[in-house]
Formats: C-alpha cells, structure tokens, sequence
C-alpha cells in the first residue's frame, strides 16, 4: 500500500500527524510529508511565525532541526503562492492517478453538461425561464 501523503505546516505539531496518523489509523504502516518540509522552508524562504508556547513537542522539535529551544517558530503552508502550492499538491498526488478513470469521468462530466444545457435551452424556449 502507497504511504499516506501529508501536506500541512511546518511545526512541531505538524509534524506530529504523521505519527499520530500511522498510530491511531492503523491504515498506514507510514506517512510521506510532500510539503511543507524543513528544506521547501529553506528553499522557498518562507517566513516564520511564532509557534504555539507550551507545546511539550517543541523542545525536541527545536533540537533536531537547530532552533532556539526558547522561541516556538512554525512556518504556514498558506505562506507558499498559490501557484506554487497547487502545482506542488498535484505533483505529489499525480502517480496516483488513474488516467483512464479520469478521463471517463471527464467525459462523463461533459456529457452531462451537455444534457443540462439541453434542457436549459428547451426550458427557456417554453417559456420557463425568469421573468424579463
């Protein structure tokens, strides 16, 4: 089975739901983080924001990547573009797509469209349409 993908923050907490997921779901025997990581945080150099204090997970948190134990930081997934974090959602979940579905359900959503506007049209011509 395909590990289970996981796109959130870049904090303590964050990255606490890839544990938490594999423990409490029994689904997954792991977890795959596709963003936000400490290197996309890097690379992108996104800003910082203060991280939630008290979190009993932030020492540990802080240690293992080098931050400052006192000073909580967390980095927003939402501080990507837009653009950005679109093109890299779909990159994460497209070898997991089956193209040959997709594409019957695209013709099927297009044949559909079709049939609505079919009956818009024969709808409005017998005089169902709103009030001029």
């Amino acid at each position: 089975m395909a590990p289970r993908r996981i796109c959130g923050d870049f904090d303590c907490s964050g990255e606490d739901i890839e544990r938490d997921r594999v423990a409490r779901t029994g689904c997954w025997s792991h977890t795959e983080r596709v963003l936000l990581t400490y290197e996309q945080v890097r690379a992108y150099e996104l800003p910082a924001t203060e991280g939630k204090r008290g979190d009993p997970r932030w020492p540990a948190f802080a240690r293992r990547y080098g931050f400052d134990p006192r000073r909580p930081v967390q980095w927003e997934v939402e501080a990507l573009e837009p653009a950005e974090l679109r093109r890299m959602v779909l990159a994460a979940v497209d070898p997991y797509i089956d193209r040959d579905v997709l594409a019957r359900q695209i013709a099927r959503e297009e044949e559909q469209r079709r049939a609505l506007a079919a009956f818009l049209d024969g709808w409005d011509a017998a005089g169902g349409g709103a009030p001029s």
